[in-house]
């Protein structure tokens, strides 16, 4: 028989429901009867004591609100009767010890990669097209239609005709143009498209943090080269961008190829370019082929979105002891959504190898907030109106489930957005919680992959790293099998346990990493890309 209440940790003084309760019901838990006061829906919180107000409402071992009216004991929590409240943390106050999971069932293993000659290794061969100003995004488009469609369909256009001139050529055939995606002459590379509304307008601080994104794609173990756009008279020039570039990796050999329209003259004589110079590159590319890769070459970006009740206690832990697992084996993993780690900044503060790392991530966090403040809003404002319904009322609440993406594995590095993380282990990134932003700045930073949990669903995807979807219930996983690759919902009936789950979820990376897996994102041909505008508009 599947429980009906959880207690997350001994301290805690409230449960969840596993199950929809019902008025008057009476339950035998913890060696006591819980008679349950109101209809309570699963994933939601039942009061294990009677609350008074101002009593702290405890879960997850930390604080995560406070009663703002009396709660009776087996009574639900609700943005009515709690408000949000988090400790305070000034400093490091210990040193967490860690126990290193075994690894000797995974050591050995590897995945079929892309190696790069800085020795970073991709699970994906991309060639990237990407402007430096949102100018140049009707030209991106343009060049869009004419790879994608040329290489795939049949599309006519006088571009498309000097693409299929030069397909034609390479192929020694007037018959492959149109060819399918199955059928399509470059074997071993995909080509992705970028668009964007910065480069100008804004303050020149947005320009030098989106040169610095673009800069982490290029360098991003994903891509075999790139093909930027430029229209020469935005804040940000091309020397930034080289300089952002340079920046990550001054010994980067990849092809970047970057047409300047003020200098061409017409988009004729540009786009002509483009696709004769951009053709050659790729083809050069596609003979780059997969060869086997340690794990540790695994770059993974930790993300939850459309989170319920259930995330902190089935996908999220899944994550966590899957970080755990990929730091013993040296690999690198990343944790953000920093407006998601409200609450939780003491433990992540003590797990902190170095003691630098632990202050600049409290001071980035307090930087956070205080921008957010100053914007008349609040770290309590974070929880969306679809986590509220189903049972995340507090953003404390939310970040102590959040958090648990982590796992408990020591912080080797915190790094503020825009920063390419090349050091092996468990690291934090400073981004926003949204969801497409988050992504978007784990893959600028280095991430070759991201998993990403969710209890509603959300279709988010990437347009040069693979996003797994996770979902937390299995309800859900029915309900968007498009969507969703892995289901830890077994978890919660008590089906799987959560060492069993990440077992499953290695062996899933591997697959998907190796190129024999594709996630539904990927099928679906979610490209989302959006940088974190930090400044104001001028």
């Amino acid at each position: 028989m599947q429980k009906k209440l959880i207690k997350i940790n001994p301290s805690d003084n409230v449960a969840v429901a596993l199950v929809n309760l019902v008025a008057g019901e009476v339950i035998q838990f913890e060696g006591a009867a819980i008679t349950i006061e109101s209809d309570v829906k699963m994933k939601h919180k039942i009061a294990m004591t009677p609350f008074e107000i101002g009593d702290k409402i405890i879960m997850y071992g930390v604080l995560v609100g406070k009663a703002s009216a009396p709660i009776a004991k087996g009574g639900v929590l609700t943005t009515a009767n709690v408000l949000h409240e988090s400790a305070k943390v000034t400093a490091k106050t210990e040193s967490i010890g860690w126990t290193v999971p075994n690894v000797d069932k995974w050591k050995n293993r590897t995945f079929q990669g892309y190696h790069r000659e800085d020795g970073q290794v991709g699970t994906e061969n991309v060639w990237l097209f990407f402007p430096l100003v949102f100018c140049e995004n009707r030209n991106i488009e343009i060049l869009k239609d004419i790879f994608e469609k040329e290489l795939m369909k049949p599309k006519e256009n006088d571009y498309q005709l000097l693409l299929r001139s030069l397909v034609n050529s390479e192929n020694g055939s007037a018959e492959t143009a149109g060819k399918s995606a199955e059928d399509n002459l470059f074997k071993n590379i995909e080509v992705k498209f970028i668009t964007h509304q910065g480069g100008c307008g804004g303050i020149r601080q947005d320009s030098h943090s989106l040169a610095k994104l673009l800069a982490g794609y290029v360098n991003n173990p994903n891509v075999a080269g790139a093909t930027v756009l430029s229209l020469g008279c935005q804040n940000l020039q091309i020397q930034i961008f080289k300089d952002a570039l340079n920046a990550i990796n001054p010994n980067s050999k990849k092809p970047v190829l970057i047409y300047d329209q003020q200098s061409i003259g017409t988009i004729e004589a540009m786009l002509s370019s483009v696709v004769k110079d951009t053709f050659a590159a790729i083809k050069e590319a596609n003979k780059l082929e997969r060869t086997p890769a340690p794990l540790s070459k695994l770059k993974i970006g930790l993300e939850c979105g459309g989170s319920d009740g259930f995330s902190g206690i089935s996908a999220n832990p899944t994550l966590g002891v899957t970080s755990d697992l990929l730091a013993a084996l040296g690999g690198t993993t990343i944790l953000s959504e920093f407006p998601e780690l409200c609450g939780v900044e003491q433990e992540l503060v003590n797990r902190c190898v170095e003691d630098q790392d632990g202050k600049r991530f409290l001071e980035l966090m307090q930087w956070y907030e205080k921008t957010v403040i100053d914007a008349g809003s609040g770290f309590d404002m974070n929880p969306s109106p679809g986590n509220i319904k189903d049972g995340l009322i507090t953003d404390a609440m939310k970040s102590a489930g959040a958090a648990k993406k982590g796992g408990t594995s020591p912080i080797v590095g915190v790094y503020d957005y825009g920063e390419y993380i090349n050091k092996p282990g468990f690291t934090l990134l400073c981004t926003p919680g949204n969801d497409v932003e988050c992504t978007t700045a784990m893959v600028g930073s280095g991430a070759n992959m991201v998993l990403f949990t969710t209890g509603l669903g959300t279709p988010t995807g990437n347009p040069i790293a693979p996003v797994v979807k996770i979902s937390s219930n299995t309800p859900l996983a029915e309900k968007m099998p498009d969507i969703i690759d892995i289901d830890t919902g077994g978890i919660i009936t008590g089906e799987k346990s959560i060492d069993e789950m990440a077992d499953e979820m290695l062996e899933f990376i591997i697959n998907v990493a190796s190129g024999t897996i594709k996630t539904k994102a990927a099928i679906l041909n979610q490209n989302d890309f959006i940088p974190w505008k930090r400044g104001v508009s001028l």
